[in-house]
């Protein structure tokens, strides 16, 4: 139920939203961005180990995101509500760990080492506290209002965040790490990079402590002790195996961060080494930041007139048919590929404007089914989700760069460049495709069937 006497839901809430996931992006968008680059690069650690330890970790997070989701499924919250005191307890200890992952310093150290620190420093950070601010954040929404626009404002404005924090990262690292030597080859700096992952750093704990300062949750959930008690994670994990909506959600979500973390991270390779300009990398990150912006101005009216999981199926493959145009044509202008990554981006950024309205909406269904609302770990197991999305990109990339036989000095070789090019468009192109598919024949909350429950949810309370 809500509580009446908080402030109404407005733009301060929207903006408080939006600064969790500015912060969130500051060290996760740097991680499937440029992780794998920087230990291939200036750690000199393989690609696919670096990709298997990835993978290693998202089994840790398969305890830790449901015992996160849990415990804020358990915990009564106070005059701050029970999601947000989460952000302002984590956001050092997020902020440090992601620092520490980037460590050019010890570039020097004996094999074994650096790949035992990755996999020590890379737990501590997307295992233990991202998921421990992240789970809290994600569920938050459903607190801040129950209203189903004001949640999709919230799916928006979340969005944004994360456009706003990718888009200074993939701006801002291209032009200070990145240098050219004297025979044109683009390599990356590793101290200077260590001193832009400090500042990131620097500047999430700025974002979660806004989030936390700007947002009011309303939505206290009236939960039975004795009901939930008796709702053991065993009993959760079975309701969730027979819950086609959050089974094809979290089909969905591990494909599309499988594609779009693809995208992004093979940027670092497909501009400096295909392309072999940087420069360029940032160029297209301005232009994908115009297609989301653009996307954000329409996803809210079109997604009320057709529904959110309509929309989303269209704009997916609309991305999906542009990343297999640019893999056939295959252009040769850096410019004219800058021009095709902006149109994928673009379907992409419809679906993420609504992406994280769709989960809300996941978690009114379960209600529904099981008589018991559990936001925190419904999040929980959505955010597992995105990460073995995460984890499995890392993994792909790494795995495929190191079949094309690349290593920092055979980067520029033409059988590599080739392959390159190949990972960057097929695999996200294809990934796109399979998401509508999943969306279009598998995911049953389509408009009228929301509609539905949120009229039954507003008849129960």
């Amino acid at each position: 139920m809500a509580d009446k006497g908080q402030r109404p839901f407005g733009f301060r809430d929207k903006l408080g939203y939006l600064m969790g996931d500015f912060g969130n992006d500051f060290t996760f968008i740097l991680s499937s961005s440029f992780l794998l680059k920087f230990y291939t690069d200036i750690m000199d650690v393989n690609a696919a180990i670096v990709g298997v330890i990835m993978m290693i970790a998202r089994f840790v997070d398969a305890v830790t995101d449901v015992t996160m989701g849990r415990i804020c499924d358990r915990g009564k919250g106070g005059k701050n509500g029970k999601y947000r005191p989460w952000l302002l307890r984590m956001c050092g200890p997020v902020a440090i760990a992601s620092f520490l992952m980037y460590q050019s310093g010890l570039a020097s150290m004996p094999m074994t080492f650096k790949v035992i620190y990755l996999f020590i420093t890379y737990i501590l950070w997307g295992s233990v506290f991202y998921t421990s601010v992240n789970i809290p954040y994600g569920s938050m929404a459903s607190a801040i209002s129950p209203e189903p626009d004001d949640r999709q404002s919230l799916s928006t404005f979340r969005s944004m965040g994360g456009l706003l924090a990718g888009m200074i990262i993939m701006v801002l690292v291209p032009l200070v790490v990145y240098k050219t030597l004297e025979d044109g080859t683009v390599v990356m700096d590793g101290g200077k990079f260590t001193m832009l992952a400090g500042v990131f750093s620097v500047l999430a704990v700025g974002a979660y402590l806004l989030c936390y300062a700007l947002t009011t949750e309303r939505v206290v959930p009236q939960v039975d002790k004795k009901t939930f008690e008796s709702n053991s994670v065993g009993r959760m994990l079975r309701n969730a195996v027979i819950n086609r909506s959050l089974l094809s959600i979290i089909a969905a979500s591990i494909v599309m961060l499988l594609s779009q973390l693809t995208m992004q991270a093979m940027a670092g390779y497909v501009y400096p080494n295909y392309y072999g300009s940087a420069t360029a990398q940032s160029a297209s990150t301005g232009a994908m930041g115009i297609g989301m912006i653009i996307a954000a101005a329409i996803a809210k009216p079109i997604a009320r007139k057709y529904g959110k999981a309509e929309l989303s199926i269209a704009s997916n493959l609309f991305a999906g048919v542009m990343g297999i145009v640019t893999f056939i044509i295959r252009p040769q202008s850096v410019w004219v590929f800058v021009a095709m990554q902006f149109l994928c981006w673009f379907g992409l950024g419809v679906f993420t404007m609504i992406s994280w309205a769709l989960i809300t909406d996941v978690i009114d269904d379960a209600e529904l089914k099981n008589g018991i609302r559990e936001d925190g770990s419904v999040y929980a197991l959505y955010s597992f989700a995105r990460k073995i999305g995460q984890a499995l990109s890392a993994g792909l990339s790494g795995f495929l760069l190191s079949a094309i036989g690349y290593t920092a000095e055979t980067a520029n070789l033409p059988k590599v460049k080739e392959g390159i090019f190949n990972i960057s468009t097929l695999i996200p192109s294809l990934g796109f495709i399979l998401l509508a598919l999943i969306l279009w024949f598998w995911y049953p909350l389509h408009k009228k069937t929301v509609d539905e429950n949120v009229r039954k949810l507003k008849e129960m309370r």
